[in-house]
């Protein structure tokens, strides 16, 4: 009891500071900068790139203050996209859209029941959201989720598009991705991180690529909202070619520099890269040209044990499902050959992790890391069907 107590009681803190600050002088922003790249080869054969910016502060993602209270006070509403992915929901052809997710009310019996009951709680907020965002998103649907295989297969929570999750869905013209993305990033994302540059930029230029989509969501939480924007490129048909990983080659970039927003001081978790493998059979990571961080196992999570040193953390390193997470430690940017690895070969030979059964020195880290990259796994394409 007393660690779950502790657990959740820092997981409070950090959604309610904007900055924390270690014994190792290290500190941690509200404002989170992500890469990932998606290599499935289990369901679609794609490989999906993505940057998203993320905060739980509406000074860092500037979302009216009362307008997400409003949102986060409704228990029903889980979930708030904007959107111009194609096919948003099943039946949207060409347009951008406006989803907002209620959860179902299990009083309501029937198909009609559900779809008056959902597009009822729609309705109060559907004004606010189009003022904010400068559009004129009109009543489509209302769509109920059946399945959920990408939540299982990249271990989601299903906010976006588990069963048991209705979406009421408001479309509009749609926009080409570069003009919506700098018309969004806008309104938005405060001057100072658009001029910290970093992954904004990156973001900024993939949106020119021609499968570039743009995604907003506002994810209620107890206290906060998890604001996410994100710019995703899709490669169809690439996974099943790939046996060296270039990261930074799916994000049209040879080096990724951090913002500017974190050179007050030592943010070594704020900017992180992550790539996940989806495989139909087991394979393993090897031949990685960079560092790998040594690490403790903690509630069976392996957390690096010293932050300020850059690398990347594989967990887990083999299997159906490989996650990697590259943290940058001290430095500002890392190029293209520090971050490649191979799938196959000869097993990663790691650095031992050592197994620690409750070090509240670690946790933070542990809370850090795993919020950070779990929020940025909902929007691969969760929304859609």
């Amino acid at each position: 009891m007393r660690k779950k107590i502790f657990f959740f009681s820092l997981i409070m803190l950090i959604g309610i500071s904007t900055n924390y600050a270690y014994s190792q002088e290290v500190s941690l922003a509200t404002y989170q900068e992500m890469a990932q790249i998606i290599i499935d080869r289990s369901i679609s054969q794609n490989v999906t790139a993505s940057i998203t910016l993320q905060s739980t502060s509406i000074q860092e993602i500037k979302i009216p203050a009362e307008l997400e209270q409003k949102i986060r006070e409704d228990k029903r509403v889980k979930a708030i996209i904007l959107t111009n992915q194609d096919q948003c929901i099943l039946g949207v052809v060409n347009q951008s859209c406006i989803i907002i997710n209620v959860e179902r009310n299990p009083a309501d019996k029937g198909i009609f029941a559900i779809q008056d009951s959902t597009k009822e709680i729609a309705e109060l907020y559907i004004d606010e959201i189009n003022q904010v965002f400068d559009t004129d998103a009109k009543f489509h649907s209302v769509f109920i989720h059946t399945v959920d295989e990408t939540n299982r297969a990249l271990e989601t929570s299903g906010v976006i598009s588990g069963r048991g999750m209705i979406s009421a869905v408001y479309t509009m013209s749609m926009e080409d991705t570069n003009s919506m993305y700098e018309k969004i990033s806008a309104i938005l994302i405060p001057k100072i991180i658009r001029d910290g540059g970093g992954f904004y930029d990156v973001a900024k230029d993939l949106s020119f690529e021609k499968n570039s989509k743009m995604t907003f969501s506002l994810i209620p939480l107890d206290s906060k909202s998890l604001l996410q924007l994100k710019l995703s490129v899709s490669y169809p048909n690439k996974a099943s070619t790939i046996s060296e990983i270039s990261p930074l080659e799916f994000l049209k970039v040879e080096n990724l520099k951090r913002s500017d927003y974190f050179s007050s001081g030592l943010y070594p978790l704020n900017s992180i890269i992550q790539v996940v493998v989806l495989s139909p059979e087991n394979t393993n990571v090897s031949d990685i040209k960079g560092n790998i961080v040594p690490t403790q196992i903690i509630d069976n999570e392996k957390i690096p044990t010293d932050i300020s040193k850059g690398g990347w953390i594989f967990d887990p390193e083999e299997g159906q499902r490989i996650q990697g997470k590259y943290i940058f430690g001290e430095k500002v940017s890392v190029n293209k050959e520090e971050l490649k690895f191979s799938l196959g070969g000869i097993q990663l030979q790691t650095v031992k992790s050592e197994i620690v059964e409750f070090d509240e020195s670690f946790i933070v880290i542990s809370i850090i890391t795993i919020v950070a990259i779990a929020a940025a796994v909902y929007y691969l394409k969760g929304y859609k069907k």
